[in-house]
């Protein structure tokens, strides 16, 4: 998806979030904004914040913390759960019920670990999650998402810190989106069951939505249709799209 982005915006990230020692993961994700903020403030001028459910979260928290250094946000498949919703999650995590309304407990047994990238990439392929993946998106996910280790090579992203992210996920941020002072956009899978679980009645009030094909994961399903919403997006809520993103 980014080299269909590249001709137009300079493109920067933080790799795998969460595993800087100085930024851990507790509830309502404070530390991973403050990483994430950390690196936006080395840019010069203003960005366009874009990221993908956990990512788009962490935009929309760090937007609201420091909007000077937004010029627009565009959430990927991060529909936002309404205050009633927030306050039953926020019951379930104080009893501890995490895991099962959550990817988390699916996550926290995840294999890590293969002999190969392409022993990975056979084992993703059979999985139904995957398969709707565009075949460069899996091979870029097992090659540049992996690093080597004792066996072969090993998740980049810890399962164990995915696990923690689940299970801290923040509950309120509908409370403090009134407060969002930067244009701000959401584009949505139309076949996305976790925007169908959450509705998008409260995202609607915030944010200009816009629904492509695809599911939760539409980014590596369909990366130029996506790269092509992002930048169609993008000329709405900006002047100009000179902007790094």
């Amino acid at each position: 998806m980014f080299s269909y982005l590249e001709r137009d915006f300079e493109i920067d990230y933080v790799n795998t979030i969460g595993h800087d020692p100085r930024h851990p993961v507790t509830d309502g994700w404070p530390h991973l904004v403050a990483e994430q903020i950390e690196h936006i403030e080395r840019h010069r001028e203003p960005a366009l914040g874009v990221g993908h459910s956990l990512g788009g979260y962490l935009t929309a928290l760090a937007a609201l913390r420091r909007p000077g250094l937004f010029r627009a946000i565009i959430l990927l498949d991060s529909a936002i759960l309404g205050r009633w919703q927030g306050a039953v999650f926020k019951m379930v995590k104080r009893f501890g019920l995490a895991d099962r309304v959550t990817p988390a407990g699916v996550t926290r047994d995840r294999r890590a670990e293969w002999a190969s990238a392409d022993e990975a990439y056979a084992h993703f392929r059979s999985k139904r999650a995957f398969q709707s993946f565009d075949p460069e998106c899996l091979r870029d996910y097992v090659t540049l998402g992996m690093r080597p280790s004792a066996g072969g090579v090993r998740l980049a992203f810890d399962p164990a810190i995915e696990y923690r992210i689940y299970r801290t996920f923040p509950h309120d941020l509908a409370k403090e989106l009134p407060r969002l002072r930067v244009p701000a956009g959401v584009i949505c899978g139309r076949e996305s069951a976790e925007s169908r679980r959450t509705g998008l009645a409260t995202t609607r009030r915030h944010f200009r939505v816009v629904r492509v094909a695809g599911g939760h994961l539409f980014p590596f399903e369909r990366p130029e249709a996506a790269a092509r919403a992002i930048r169609e997006m993008a000329a709405e809520l900006l002047p100009s799209r000179t902007n790094p993103l």
